[in-house]
């Protein structure tokens, strides 16, 4: 009678799997599978690893990693990602939250708002860790895609801002209620002759709309840049996460709309990441 294997032989072989496979960090991936299939804490899985392992956590896994191997993303095959220190719902229908959108959050924790608006709101990770580090504030979430709308807010009920957050069907401000203290946004910016040098599990995996313009990467912010201003309360802030190349262009955008002390934030690599602009001296009522 053959024994069973134990997790240990079951992640070296799927580590060689997905290595095989082209995929980044595999022995990373292969762990964080191997939790989740078996149902333990990533933390306590090296006490599990030498124990046999059932036929049930066998095939689940052995099913996770074939899928990895085909690219489709981690956060998609466990159904969440980690973003700010929190967990997030992610399917799909949203783009993935990255660790270099949390520069947008910290650029937008150093405003002192009271209402914030998230303009493409995805799976509404960046307004619902908005609400979550503000108490006090109330927000709103828009997108297009209502699967998305959907998923952003049982993220709110996950961190119970819920109460505090409203998401709207719209296309950028076209349905939106005004005005706001702050304005938020991670656009599609990805120009379309960029798609093809994306990694397989952002261009095969994650929504294309949320990705790229199918324009030169810009026509997003010249939209939200245009419709935002009427919105932004006096004293406000818009802020507007960019690729790492686009911080000339989308400043000198928000500058001709007559934003004022326009910068340029890096993120952690040193790379251009959020711009942010100023209304100032300006009473949105009277542009309306």
């Amino acid at each position: 009678m053959t024994r069973p294997l134990t997790g240990s032989q079951m992640l070296l072989a799927a580590t060689k799997t997905l290595s095989d496979a082209g995929v980044p960090d595999a022995a990373r991936d292969a762990r964080k599978l191997f939790a989740y299939a078996s149902g333990v804490e990533a933390w306590r899985l090296t006490l599990t690893l030498p124990e046999p392992v059932t036929d049930e956590v066998r095939d689940r896994f052995d099913l996770l990693i074939s899928r990895r191997a085909a690219r489709e993303p981690v956060s998609h095959l466990i159904g969440t990602r980690e973003f700010y220190g929190r967990s997030f719902e992610v399917t799909a229908d949203v783009l993935d939250p990255r660790p270099e959108t949390e520069t947008l959050i910290d650029a937008a924790l150093r405003n002192n708002f009271a209402r914030v608006l998230d303009l493409g709101t995805g799976s509404g990770c960046i307004l619902v860790t908005l609400l979550a580090e503000m108490p006090h504030a109330i927000g709103v979430g828009g997108d297009v895609s209502a699967a998305a709308l959907a998923i952003a807010e049982r993220n709110a009920r996950r961190h119970g801002v819920d109460d505090r957050a409203t998401f709207v069907q719209s296309d950028w401000m076209a349905s939106i209620p005004q005005p706001f203290d702050l304005i938020v946004s991670n656009p599609p910016y990805i120009a379309a002759d960029e798609m093809a040098d994306l990694s397989p599990e952002v261009r095969g995996f994650e929504p294309r709309m949320a990705l790229t313009d199918e324009g030169d990467g810009l026509s997003a912010y010249r939209a939200i840049i245009a419709q935002a201003i009427p919105a932004l309360m006096p004293g406000a802030s818009l802020l507007l996460e960019i690729g790492p190349t686009q911080g000339h262009a989308v400043g000198q955008l928000m500058r001709d709309a007559d934003l004022r002390n326009v910068t340029v934030i890096p993120d952690l690599d040193g790379r251009d990441r959020v711009v942010a602009g100023q209304m100032v001296g300006f009473d949105a009522a009277t542009r309306r």
